[in-house]
């Protein structure tokens, strides 16, 4: 059982961000939040013509937890193509993070959902069909 402890991972990532920041003509954007705590998370993909993401940007406003999940998720997909990116859950997010305490999983919920909102940006301007992917539940559109 998880003790609610952060790990040293999850300190490594909100103090150290990786991929902090936004793509200019992204291939994909997706917002995502959760209303209950908070937190907004942007992901910004850039796809390259054979479906490999070359880069991965974040803005979130939110707590560490959902900071670190931000991080480890942009560098989790990076240098997939957009078929493996689909295969990265929260689970994965937090396994990569060393795990979060229970009350924070959302965050990683979130990463999962952003990443996600962002390929099926990429998909709906491109016209492509991604097997699995669907349209994202709680986008935020500005």
């Amino acid at each position: 059982m998880y003790d609610g402890v952060y790990s040293d991972k999850v300190i490594d990532h909100f103090t150290n961000p990786r991929n902090v920041g936004e793509i200019e003509n992204p291939s994909g954007v997706g917002t995502v939040g959760n209303a209950k705590c908070g937190d907004i998370m942007r992901i910004f993909l850039d796809i390259d013509e054979n479906e490999i993401i070359r880069d991965c940007k974040f803005k979130t406003f939110g707590c560490g937890a959902a900071i670190a999940s931000s991080s480890m998720a942009t560098e989790m997909v990076k240098g997939k193509s957009v078929r493996e990116a689909m295969e990265i859950t929260n689970k994965a997010v937090m396994e990569a993070l060393d795990g979060l305490p229970q009350v924070k999983i959302h965050c990683s919920l979130l990463a999962e959902e952003a990443i996600h909102a962002a390929l099926w940006d990429y998909a709906t301007k491109h016209g492509i069909t991604i097997e699995g992917l669907k349209p994202p539940k709680n986008d935020i559109n500005d």
